[in-house]
């Protein structure tokens, strides 16, 4: 297996975790949860705040990423500085893949212990995705990114689908095999961590670290020397303006994509009354019409170049918002919207990816993927905080989702004013 096919199927293997945990099921099993240890008034006292049932998973959300802010730069740090980028790899999955199987132990009222496992597996999640960003510069030349990237993107929505068509087969024959609508969930959230775990092992067969490794000692030494590593890094991004400011627009507007992505369901069965049957009829659509979109865009991108086609997406995405306020209040219209963002989904993530592969210097990449993975694949954290509070404080869903229009704006006006070319100027450059 080469090392780019390798690659592929790490996608392959995670997007398990993103489509069958947090996309579809554990959102609305735990808020389900959540609702049933509420008080009269459907608010739930976790640690003793007071927190309305319907926002707590999207407050969780934003805390898994809080603490990914603080863990992801380090753990790309302690790959780029020991050069042990396959064994941090295989330590964030199998540690992510163990907290998703003991999703199986959730029932009743354990909101708290399905909150403490998804922020294990989250954070787990997003390390994994940072060492597997990195190595896209390594195993894939300049001109072959925007290819390499989408075609892992494809392959991941591939593994994702395939796993949900599975769970949606099971859910939907609950009954029939002798077992509750509540335990085919359990059994769903479980087999993710099963399925990220038994793929790991092909990008591990096939990857390679690249450099010798540095030694990183032990104790304080040890600790001291990544951070010291990390903190130099931090200052030379300023040397950098156009990877910072692709960073800033990155922010921006992945945060609201994924937003979209892990609330949609929430808003289909809280808001719209959809069964989870057919939310997942509806992801299981995404998954496969996002393979097509990622590849479309690919070709897009060879037409326009890679910026001009995130831009394309980023208007589409805006649109999407006015449309899910305007006009998504049947299962019939909540497809449609599914569709749209299908065939934007993939596409703006993997030329986002390939696009800053292009900004960033070599031998940091699992350093700067540590902070472009802050806002990546289900780790947003400003906008489902600004969600759980509109949503908290309006009691609407739809004024909630539309208030997202405001970080793709700010996002798409950032992006325009990177000018890549130059961009890639400066990193070949050595720092003064």
């Amino acid at each position: 297996m080469t090392e780019q096919r390798g690659w592929y199927m790490y996608d392959f293997a995670q997007s398990a975790f993103s489509t069958t945990v947090v996309t579809l099921f554990l959102g609305p099993y735990l808020t389900a949860l959540a609702k049933s240890a509420a008080d009269s008034r459907g608010m739930v006292h976790p640690f003793g705040l007071v927190v309305d049932a319907r926002s707590y998973w999207s407050y969780l959300v934003s805390l898994s990423v809080i603490l990914q802010v603080i863990v992801l730069p380090v753990i790309g740090a302690v790959a780029d500085y020991g050069r042990r980028k396959k064994q941090v790899l295989a330590a964030a999955a199998y540690l992510g893949a163990a907290a998703t199987v003991a999703m199986f132990l959730l029932r009743g009222e354990r909101y708290l212990l399905g909150g403490a496992l998804f922020l294990i597996a989250n954070v787990s999640f997003g390390a994994g995705v940072v060492i597997y960003n990195s190595f896209l510069p390594e195993i894939a030349p300049r001109e072959d990114r925007d290819e390499v990237s989408s075609k892992g993107w494809a392959t991941g929505y591939l593994g994702g689908g395939t796993l949900l068509l599975l769970n949606l087969l099971l859910y939907l024959n609950a009954e029939r095999v002798g077992i509750s609508e509540a335990t085919a969930v359990r059994i769903s959230l479980s087999s993710a961590g099963i399925w990220w775990a038994a793929f790991t092992v092909f990008p591990l067969l096939a990857l390679h670290n690249r450099g010798p490794a540095r030694a990183l000692g032990a104790g304080r030494s040890a600790t001291v020397a990544v951070l010291r590593h990390l903190g130099q890094t931090l200052r030379e991004v300023r040397y950098y303006p156009q990877t910072l400011r692709f960073m800033i627009a990155f922010l921006l507007y992945n945060d609201a994509i994924q937003t979209v992505v892990t609330m949609a369901t929430q808003f289909g069965n809280d808001e719209l009354k959809i069964p989870v049957s057919q939310l997942t009829l509806a992801i299981l659509m995404v998954q496969f019409v996002a393979f097509f979109g990622a590849l479309g865009f690919k070709w897009l991108a060879a037409r326009i170049t890679a910026k001009r086609a995130v831009v394309v997406s980023l208007v589409i995405w805006t649109a999407v918002l006015v449309y899910i306020y305007v006009a998504v209040k049947t299962t019939l219209q909540f497809f449609v919207m599914a569709a749209v963002v299908a065939l934007v989904l993939g596409g703006s993530q993997a030329l986002s990816r390939s696009l800053y592969a292009q900004l960033i210097p070599r031998s940091k990449e699992a350093e700067y993927y540590g902070i472009y993975e802050v806002t990546d694949k289900g780790t947003s954290w400003l906008c489902p905080m600004f969600f759980g509070l509109a949503l908290q404080f309006t009691r609407s869903y739809r004024i909630a989702i539309l208030s997202l229009i405001l970080f793709f704006l700010a996002g798409l006006l950032v992006l325009l004013k990177v000018d890549v070319e130059r961009g890639e100027r400066e990193v070949a450059q050595s720092i003064p």
